[in-house]
């Protein structure tokens, strides 16, 4: 069975010094029903002398019902370490404007040199 779907790729600069190749996938459209997706970023909890930032986005989802995303990010390299984020926002947050953003909050993997965790909350902007 096939399912329609359209979007578009956007191709990443190749740089010789580097032998990866990649390139992001934005789907706008699901078995002709439109998605979207939200950007996020924070700052985690101050633990163990140190905090890191994330930033990312989310994974698409069905627009015009009520919907949550899924979401994942690295954490910045702090204190020799990194740790991820990941997990599923809230409902929509209906805005004045028509618009929508989502709660997401969770605690980080475990990590360090010190093993711990961090806490991190906050919204999504709005959708895109």
């Amino acid at each position: 069975m096939a399912i329609p779907v359209t979007g578009f790729i956007v191709d990443e600069p190749d740089d010789e010094a580097d032998s990866s190749h990649s390139h992001k996938l934005y789907i706008t459209s699901w078995d002709g029903r439109a998605v979207h997706v939200h950007p996020f970023e924070g700052t985690t909890s101050f633990d163990i002398g140190h905090q890191h930032e994330y930033a990312g986005i989310t994974e698409p989802a069905q627009s015009g019902v009520q919907h949550a995303h899924g979401y994942y990010a690295v954490t910045s390299f702090d204190d020799g370490h990194t740790h991820i984020i990941s997990g599923m926002t809230g409902p929509a947050i209906p805005l004045a404007d028509g618009g929508h953003i989502h709660y997401f909050a969770g605690h980080t993997t475990e990590n360090g040199r010190i093993p711990h965790t961090h806490v991190y909350q906050g919204n999504t902007g709005i959708e895109e």
